[in-house]
């Protein structure tokens, strides 16, 4: 088992709110509560210096995919009412078509 001071010589240590894992924090995608079309939604925020509450996520469709399943970011940004996840899957895609 790796030990807290292993982690943490990467730098910041994060936990993926899609498989709970812990990561680097360079190695996750930061999210924040946001508006998109209008609408309240989760907006990537890859640059990371977005103000107000953020949640990490790996950039990846599996942990997108269970994050919205368990309705984690809702609970992560502590944001009442409903949220479109949209824009970060398009994010998402949008990576996987470049890569």
């Amino acid at each position: 088992m790796a030990r807290f001071d292993d982690l943490t010589s990467t730098g910041p240590v994060r936990t993926c709110i899609g498989c709970r894992k812990r990561a680097a924090k360079c190695e996750l995608l930061r999210v924040t509560a946001g508006l998109h079309e209008g609408s309240p939604a989760v907006v990537p925020d890859p640059s990371g210096a977005a103000p107000g509450r953020g949640a990490h996520l790996h950039p990846t469709r599996e942990c997108y995919d269970l994050a919205v399943r368990r309705r984690a970011f809702t609970r992560a940004l502590r944001c009442e009412g409903g949220l479109s996840a949209t824009p970060v899957g398009e994010y998402l895609d949008s990576l996987t078509l470049i890569a």
